[in-house]
């Protein structure tokens, strides 16, 4: 009888952005993977896929119904590896997970960037810090993504049997990478650019804390001064209208491309010039990581997922505090820089390369998963 693995996270789309590889791996190891998410993305490498109405929200009543159908199906198939990801998704699968875990179940966890952190809020930490301790009891491999998260699960004595860091969920550095002087006149020829064009970039989810609404600021300030200046945000979510209605008020509606959703990212990425981050708070993010992989420099808030990734004044900058004035201060002093003095680009995809490439972060990952593998190798033989 093969082996089941159930993969849980609160929506699918977690599992397609930033989890195929290591499913796939598992399947080449011959084992079942299952999902557990809400969503209707048919993912690849899944011999099981189940629908969960699981909500962000940990408040929403339906949350009740998906904690009582994950506890169904994690009793009924016996998993030998549980692995959960997203904040209500650990939660739920842990809790779910309790009575199985004592026939033999070994449950990781990864958290993606703890909400309590230096400078979070008070409010985090008196939330979310202990539900995070509470439920490491029933943690087996807690993993952390970075190493702020890490040595503050250490500190804080975090009850997981064991805890680990590996450096996030890796990039595709054969997709993302840097393209010839060329090959980038042409993209920027093609999508309506300018070769002269300062182009900026950042792709995330309208939300409270990615923070746009400064990035639209720090636009109506380079004006004048970098009149090629264009920004580019792709991404959808809450706050998406209130910040072209911002750029509108504030007279730069023309200077920014509002790109919504986008499945071009790779395409897009390489032909601009610098890459931009306004978020408050980051784990590890993704797309920070597939900006430098294509050797573009970062201006960005300062926070520990940016600060784990960015070499300040060698592969992007980071600014202290999240005020308009500096960001713009910052792409004024960029956009006046010589192309040759623009090795910050070569040396933020070499950061890349020597640590969050998806080969890299698969050999980190085995060696959490193959440890428990072991484990259970052992089991069986001291039975039979």
């Amino acid at each position: 009888m093969a082996h089941k693995i159930l993969f849980c996270a609160t929506v699918d789309y977690h599992f397609k952005a930033f989890h195929l590889p290591y499913m796939q791996w598992f399947q080449k190891q011959g084992w079942e993977v299952h999902v557990a998410a809400a969503g209707n993305i048919n993912l690849p490498y899944t011999n099981q896929q189940y629908r969960i109405a699981i909500q962000r929200s940990p408040f929403h009543r339906s949350n009740l119904a998906a904690y009582k159908q994950l506890k169904e199906i994690i009793d009924q198939n016996h998993y030998t590896m549980i692995h959960c990801h997203t904040p209500f998704g650990g939660v739920l699968a842990r809790l779910a997970a309790r009575e199985t875990r004592k026939q033999g179940t070994r449950v990781l966890y990864t958290a993606h960037g703890f909400h309590f952190c230096k400078g979070a809020p008070v409010a985090n930490w008196l939330f979310y810090y202990p539900i995070e301790k509470y439920l490491s009891r029933y943690t087996d491999a807690l993993i952390l993504i970075n190493q702020e998260d890490y040595e503050l699960a250490k500190k804080h004595k975090f009850h997981a049997t064991s805890i680990e860091h590996v450096h996030g969920v890796g990039v595709d550095t054969e997709k993302y990478k840097p393209i010839d002087k060329q090959k980038k006149r042409e993209l920027r020829k093609s999508l309506g650019y300018q070769a002269d064009d300062f182009l900026l970039f950042y792709a995330a989810e309208f939300n409270k804390n990615k923070n746009q609404q400064l990035l639209v600021h720090a636009m109506a300030l380079v004006q004048e001064q970098v009149p090629n200046a264009r920004l580019l945000l792709a991404g959808e979510g809450p706050l998406f209208e209130h910040c072209q209605q911002l750029a509108s008020e504030l007279g730069v509606v023309d200077r920014i491309d509002f790109l919504g959703f986008r499945k071009d990212i790779d395409q897009l990425l390489p032909m601009c010039d610098v890459g931009v981050a306004s978020s408050l708070r980051e784990g590890l993010p993704v797309n920070i990581m597939e900006t430098m992989a294509c050797g573009l420099p970062v201006v960005a808030v300062d926070n520990r997922g940016h600060r784990e990734l960015i070499d300040h004044n060698k592969s992007g900058w980071l600014l202290s505090s999240p005020h308009a004035l500096d960001f713009a201060n910052q792409l004024i002093d960029v956009s006046k820089m010589a192309e040759t003095e623009l090795m910050f680009g070569k040396h933020a995809r070499e950061k890349i390369e020597s640590l969050y490439t998806v080969d890299r972060i698969l050999m980190e990952k085995r060696k959490v998963y193959e440890k428990y593998m072991e484990e259970w190798r052992g089991m069986r033989w001291a039975v039979h």
